[in-house]
């Protein structure tokens, strides 16, 4: 039977499954086969009776894992898994502290507070104390507490040489003596509490550590510094820890991870087995090649080659865009095609470095109908810190929207608490009026913070009157206090930039519509009854945000940070927005292993792909509202020429659109299949030369649409390229 347990494993794969019962390191490449080695390792240890079923603890960093993980040995070996420990460092601790609840100093009924009932607990003691929640907002307080519970320090140990540190320290101390009356743990809590325990209590200490001879770890670069020294502890001096990972796929040092554990394993615990598992059982060579040549770049690695059996595959392709929006329609162009020839959309994933590039994406896609979703997070106009700055904007254009009054009278907080907010409701059902009309019905602190919001909202409206569309939404994001709150947040860069992105959404917007560029224009489209810019871009995001999100189960295109597609493959990849500043991203620059810990990114992103591997750069993109012109990533110049075809070698003189050719492939990328002689839409064609009232003369490069929805995009030179609609633009052949 062992022999069967056994087959189909390579030889690496084996040696690392049949090792003796020592300390052993696992590096285990991207698309290698870890998890089958893992379950494996646990199979042939019970089968072969060197460990019973209680006697292995099994560690991964995610539920799902822990499943699988119990699901395969299960269809390995006809044993009941439920005893078994196998789980999450929480779950496992959780369990732990479970049987020992008064050893831990816990109630047996203890509760465990999740992000969110943590936040609460939180403002109910800083509103209970009498603590001014925009000197400390609750969400810093909350990551100053699990910061130091996750690196071993309780409130007594945190050294800080600063007033306000001295303020925090207090309050971690406040909230643990608050959660210990209420019995109630946290997640950073159930890992130290369970290390305490560990630590002091020796005889629970030396049960566990004769009882669990073999301690496997999956994914062992994800550890920080609190899970290295919990599993030290409770691997002593007897128990052989069998830890799997990949260095070169550590890329959470922003949640705590610590790279260094691995070679600090390796040294600490003497390690004489170190295993390489190469083979790689997902992408062909060409993908694996410019991985591994991307890799060798960092310098503090342990150090492994991935290779294949399953021949060199087609090349990695390579696109330059002229701008981000060239860029996202080629993309979209070439997903036509790979439908077109049968694979489906969910075989296809969109990966970017930042939130904030999914927009212009996103854009793109709905314009051309193609089912898509968000994996792992939500869709550009969803956004909660979008929705905030789109309610202010419904605010400045209709002051009655009771909605988005309510949504934002105390984001970012300014002291209007429910009471408040019940008297004024109260107030405005009794006059009959708006929630803003009625303001001026409350009185004392209540109502003169009330009516502050009221001013603010006044003022942004009179100061922005006359502002084109960006810079009203520039002012109100500013001025209404939401970039200053999110950049107050430890984790709200992502949402600084896609406020800052919903800048460029406007102005892109106004250019893509038509819209006056100048009094006068404007002028002339109020006399010809138009809705304002600000109206019809409000009316344009609800329609964004509310269609064409693929349905559950219906077959569609996968978006997605590079972070979120960790573990995760797919038959064709496309890594977009390849730019110095973007990806590898600026702040990484400022940061120790910052730029290795970019590269490991990339890294991770370049080996989702199985078979087909896109990788596409922007001349020019707006940034802030501006065109910002980059130049192409070094990781790009970091890959192997050899496993490369370049989509877009030249630059065709008549448009300025940089034309990809394909080297004898059928299909031609966007801009150069637009060019194509004799594509006609209501009277224009393709390859026109036209004169626009505003932008001056201009050569068509794409025609869309039909009817009053017939688009074209529009080359005009030193303008820019420019998205119109065919039925309001007014064009002239020149």
């Amino acid at each position: 039977m062992s022999d069967r347990l056994l087959a189909g494993l390579n030889d690496q794969q084996l040696a690392a499954v049949t090792l003796p019962a020592q300390p052993a390191l696992i590096l285990a490449g991207a698309g290698s086969g870890k998890t089958r080695v893992l379950t494996t390792r646990i199979a042939w240890l019970i089968q072969t009776h060197q460990a019973s079923p209680q006697g292995i603890l099994a560690v991964t960093f995610t539920n799902k894992a822990a499943k699988e993980m119990v699901a395969r040995i299960s269809a390995m070996l006809p044993i009941n898994t439920r005893g078994m420990w196998v789980g999450t460092f929480h779950g496992l601790c959780n369990r732990l502290l479970r049987a020992h609840h008064r050893d831990a100093g816990l109630p047996q009924t203890f509760q465990i507070l999740d992000a969110a009932d943590q936040l609460s607990a939180i403002k109910r003691l800083l509103k209970g104390s009498g603590i001014d929640d925009e000197k400390y907002p609750p969400r810093n307080v909350q990551l100053f507490i699990n910061d130091a519970k996750e690196a071993g320090l309780r409130s007594g140990s945190v050294e800080v040489d600063d007033p306000y540190g001295r303020k925090l320290v207090e309050l971690y101390a406040m909230y643990d003596a608050q959660c210990q009356r209420e019995g109630v743990v946290d997640f950073s809590e159930l890992l130290l509490r369970c290390y305490e325990l560990l630590v002091r209590n020796e005889p629970v200490r030396q049960h566990y550590q004769e009882r669990f001879g073999h301690i496997l770890v999956d994914e062992f670069q994800d550890t920080n510094a609190l899970q290295y020294r919990w599993l030290k502890l409770l691997a002593g001096s007897r128990s052989a820890i069998f830890a799997v990972g990949d260095d070169d796929q550590s890329i959470y040092a922003f949640r705590g991870a610590n790279v260094g554990n691995m070679a600090d394993f390796e040294r600490e615990f003497r390690v004489q087995n170190v295993i390489r598992l190469e083979q790689n059982y997902r992408s062909h060579g060409n993908i694996l090649d410019a991985a591994n040549a991307l890799i060798r770049h960092n310098a503090r690695r342990l150090g492994k080659n991935l290779w294949t059996a399953e021949g060199t595959g087609e090349p990695v392709r390579v696109f330059e865009a002229g701008s981000d929006g060239l860029e996202a329609a080629w993309l979209v162009d070439e997903v036509r095609h790979l439908v077109a020839d049968g694979l489906a959309r969910r075989e296809i994933a969109v990966l970017y470095r930042s939130n904030a590039q999914s927009r212009v994406i996103e854009h793109a896609l709905f314009n051309a109908g193609i089912a898509y979703r968000v994996y792992g997070g939500l869709r550009f106009f969803e956004r909660s810190e979008i929705k905030h700055a789109l309610a202010y904007l419904r605010l400045i254009e209709n002051p009655a929207d009771d909605t988005a009054f309510l949504r934002v009278v105390n984001f970012p907080p300014r002291g209007i608490g429910a009471r408040t907010l019940e008297q004024l409701q109260d107030a405005a059902r009794a006059h009959a009026q708006s929630l803003y009309a009625a303001v001026g019905a409350v009185a004392g602190k209540a109502g003169a913070n009330l009516a502050a919001f009221v001013r603010l909202i006044d003022s942004l409206r009179f100061d922005t009157a006359s502002l084109p569309l960006a810079e009203i939404v520039e002012a109100v994001i500013d001025r209404s206090g939401l970039v200053a709150h999110y950049r107050a947040d430890k984790d709200g860069l992502d949402r600084v930039e896609n406020l800052e992105e919903l800048v460029n959404a406007a102005a892109a917007f106004v250019a893509e519509e038509g819209y006056a560029q100048d009094a006068a224009a404007a002028q002339a489209d109020a006399a010809a009854a138009l809705p304002s810019p600000l109206a019809a871009f409000l009316s344009h995001a609800s329609l964004e945000a509310g269609e064409n999100q693929a349905a559950e189960g219906q077959d569609a295109l996968q978006l997605m940070t590079v972070h979120a597609a960790k573990g995760l493959e797919f038959h064709s990849v496309f890594i977009t927005g390849l730019e110095e500043g973007l990806f590898p991203h600026e702040n990484s620059l400022q940061e120790l292993d910052g730029l290795e810990e970019e590269r490991r990114l990339m890294y991770v992103a370049i080996t989702r792909a199985r078979r087909r591997l896109y990788l596409s750069f922007a001349q020019s993109r707006m940034l802030h509202g501006q065109t910002r012109y980059g130049i192409r990533s070094r990781f790009i110049g970091e890959l192997p020429e050899g496993c490369l075809k370049w989509l877009t070698p030249r630059l065709r003189e008549a448009t300025g659109v940089r034309v990809g050719e394909w080297r004898g492939e059928r299909v031609q990328p966007a801009a150069a299949a637009s060019l194509r002689a004799g594509q006609e839409k209501n009277g224009y064609r393709i390859g026109q030369t036209v004169r626009h009232a505003r932008f001056g003369e201009g050569v068509i490069i794409t025609l869309e649409g039909s009817g009053n929805d017939a688009r074209a995009r529009i080359n005009f030179g030193a303008q820019g390229i420019k998205e119109l609609l065919l039925a309001i633009a007014k064009l002239e052949a020149a």
